[in-house]
């Protein structure tokens, strides 16, 4: 082989390479467009709603949708460090500080679902009997029953520490399991564990027909209604921020929200999401 051919070959593996370590940045890479949005979410990229509305996207923009896979905490501090385009989260009082703040902007509501307090099937605390979450959470502190807490500073997090701290509750002790992973890692481990978790509704309808050793013991709780938002860059703030208010815009429109709104039936048999003209009631 020629010296030229060898250079030429050393290039095509460094432009190989390099293209190979950009894509295992991602969690997913949705399109193959010539301009680049980079979004964090968490739920909605593990249960594959994000690549189902990206991909119709990406084809409509001409963009490559890159997904990163973080909690709503994690996606509100990335947007602020300015190292994502957007974010879906769900997390309403701290979106509204980052708005308030001035390093998010066009905050726009894209739909909803619901917390799910799930359990052994003996439901050795007795939630099942509770009129409220808080209640059912007393219960649980009550009997020192196994509860797994996703301990990471997202929207979940963020939710059942509310819930604790409504009930007047420290939670500590041995009963109570930190495990910093995502919802559906934290699913299976309170499956195996056979212990108490506070999991979202979409998960759970993914997920409960391998979880044998875990049951539905509350929901339809006003205070664990779900509700999902889409953020972005402020004007001028990141390369990115005109793809970035177009993904946003897109979310709310009805194309997007037909998407949302049927995301799972045909494999569930019931959708994963309630879209956005639903979620408005608990706004």
């Amino acid at each position: 082989m020629q010296k030229t051919q060898v250079l030429a070959f050393l290039f095509l593996l460094f432009v190989l390479s390099c293209a190979q370590l950009e894509k295992q940045k991602y969690n997913g890479v949705y399109g193959s467009g010539r301009g680049q949005l980079v979004l964090a979410t968490g739920s909605p990229g593990e249960l594959g709603l994000l690549k189902a509305i990206a991909e119709t996207f990406a084809q409509q923009e001409d963009v490559t949708v890159c997904w990163i896979k973080a909690g709503s905490g994690r996606s509100l501090q990335l947007l602020r460090e300015k190292k994502v385009d957007a974010i879906m989260v769900h997390a309403p009082e701290a979106e509204k500080e980052a708005v308030a703040e001035g390093w998010a902007a066009r905050r726009t509501l894209i739909g909803s679902n619901e917390f799910y307090l799930v359990g052994p099937k003996n439901d050795p605390a007795g939630v099942s009997g509770a009129k409220t979450i808080v209640e059912a959470y007393k219960k649980i502190a009550a009997k020192r029953a196994k509860f797994l807490s996703r301990a990471d500073n997202s929207g979940t997090h963020k939710k059942e520490m509310a819930i604790w701290k409504k009930a007047g509750i420290d939670p500590q002790g041995d009963w109570y399991i930190r495990t910093g992973d995502f919802m559906m890692a934290t699913l299976r481990r309170a499956n195996a564990e056979k212990g108490y978790f506070m999991t979202d509704s979409s998960t759970w309808v993914v997920g409960k027909d391998k979880m044998p050793n875990l049951k539905l013991l509350f929901r339809g709780d006003r205070f664990i209604v779900n509700v999902y938002h889409a953020l972005c860059q402020p004007p001028g703030a990141a390369p990115g921020v005109s793809i970035a208010a177009r993904f946003v815009e897109f979310l709310a429109s009805e194309k997007a929200q037909h998407i949302l709104r049927n995301f799972g039936k045909d494999k569930y048999g019931e959708a994963l999401y309630n879209d956005a003209k639903y979620a408005r009631q608990y706004e």
